[in-house]
């Protein structure tokens, strides 16, 4: 007799991970340098522009390859309760991933879908070109720009909490997903 059948759910290869920004960002530094001696990465990461008494948190974008930094900030000085983003440093990171996608990679990280991508500029081409290669995607969102995300892509993700052990977790059945479905 054969024993009932159990669905499981196939891991989704989008990981989205969700909480308090500078825990977002600093989870995903930390994982980014504990994965990069065993798995070919593309991508960016976020970082601050440093500067005190900002309003704006957006600072530069880093190749996580190549260690280019992008600015994306607009300093609008001291006591400003406004934020600019720069879009053309983010349009230039992005066109730097999608190169290093092309080169090759396991995972692609891409720091943030924000207003700029969701309005189809900053980083979309990168997120895109991601998705077109089905290549595994770790990035972050805040739930109020998920419908920006089901417009613009449509492509079901996981959220994942911005603790590294979950993360990598979901990184080691993603990479054994793809290798299963690559191999």
């Amino acid at each position: 007799m054969i024993g009932p059948i159990v669905m499981i759910d196939p891991v989704k290869m989008i990981g989205v991970v969700r909480g308090e920004p500078d825990r977002v960002e600093d989870t995903l530094r930390r994982l980014v340098e504990q994965w990069r001696p065993n798995t070919r990465l593309a991508g960016v990461i976020a970082e601050s522009h440093g500067l005190p008494d900002r309003f704006c948190r957006a600072g530069f974008l880093r190749n996580i390859k190549t260690g280019e930094r992008f600015s994306i900030f607009r300093d609008l000085g001291p006591g400003s309760t406004t934020c600019q983003l720069e879009g053309g440093g983010a349009l230039t990171a992005a066109e730097a991933v999608q190169r290093d996608i092309a080169a090759g990679c396991d995972l692609v990280v891409l720091s943030k879908f924000g207003r700029l991508e969701g309005a189809g500029k900053g980083l979309a081409a990168a997120f895109r070109a991601t998705l077109d290669a089905r290549m595994p995607l770790l990035t972050s969102m805040s739930p109020a720009m998920e419908a920006a995300w089901a417009k613009r892509f449509g492509a079901a993700f996981t959220v994942l909490p911005a603790e590294s052990v979950e993360v990598d977790a979901w990184w080691r059945a993603a990479r054994a997903t793809a290798a299963v479905c690559t191999g």
